[in-house]
């Protein structure tokens, strides 16, 4: 069942209108454990009214660069680069980061293109995929998101934890679908007013957002496991 709320609740004064529906978490077939056709994902995103997207494959730009140039709607170019202590997110990249750096030089080399650090699924224990505290800790100086509710995180008491540690901090917070398949998209959303098309305006934004949280189910992770797979006995259509 999906919930809905502000992240900080809003001001009854504020009369913000929300007219952004954002997901800033999915992957294509450029990820090694999706087969989503970028073709696929834009269809997917229009039929369920999302219009301010980021695709984030590991540790490459080319889904969310492919999916820019079909999508009639926002796309923000973003990775999952996978660094020495698990994941973190870029968004607005130009240049892609390498994989397996520390992770503050992870960070650093995201920061230096203006782009922002997102941190994914933080303190869920997802195998090498996930931050800890003490490493988010360390990356304080370079943090600008945090999610807030990843759909795709088996236990509220980890996405709950991310939220106390975006609050302590006053990072803004999102709600993502970290989709692998288009079926997980339009269920999880993060509803946001209008920016500039820039990264600290699109960080700005955020500030006012309104979540929605869906969970996905563990059944997803099966579908995971299943197109890792596939793409052991075939290569994926480019």
């Amino acid at each position: 069942m999906s919930r809905i709320h502000s992240w900080p609740p809003p001001s009854k004064t504020s009369g913000c209108s929300m007219t952004l529906r954002g997901d800033f978490h999915m992957h294509t077939h450029f990820s090694h454990d999706c087969l989503t056709a970028p073709e696929a994902l834009v269809e997917r995103c229009l039929r369920v009214g999302l219009n301010c997207i980021a695709v984030t494959d590991h540790n490459s730009l080319e889904g969310g660069r492919t999916v820019k140039t079909l999508a009639p709607f926002t796309v923000i170019v973003g990775a999952e680069i996978k660094s020495t202590a698990g994941e973190i997110t870029g968004l607005f990249l130009q240049e892609d980061v390498p994989a397996g750096l520390e992770p503050v030089e992870t960070a650093r080399r995201i920061k230096e293109q203006g782009a922002l650090v997102s941190v994914p699924h933080p303190f869920t224990g997802m195998g090498r995929s996930a931050l800890d505290r003490a490493t988010a800790t360390d990356l304080l100086p370079y943090i600008d998101i945090v999610e807030g509710f990843n759909a795709r995180t088996m236990r509220a008491s980890d996405n709950a934890e991310a939220r106390r540690f975006a609050a302590e901090h006053g990072f803004p917070v999102t709600a993502v679908s970290d989709a692998h398949t288009t079926r997980e998209l339009g269920r999880t959303f993060t509803e946001f007013p209008e920016f500039d098309g820039t990264p600290e305006g699109f960080r700005r934004a955020l500030a006012e957002a309104v979540l929605t949280e869906t969970p996905a189910g563990s059944f997803v992770h099966v579908y995971t496991t299943l197109n890792k797979l596939v793409r052991r006995v075939r290569k994926p259509r480019v």
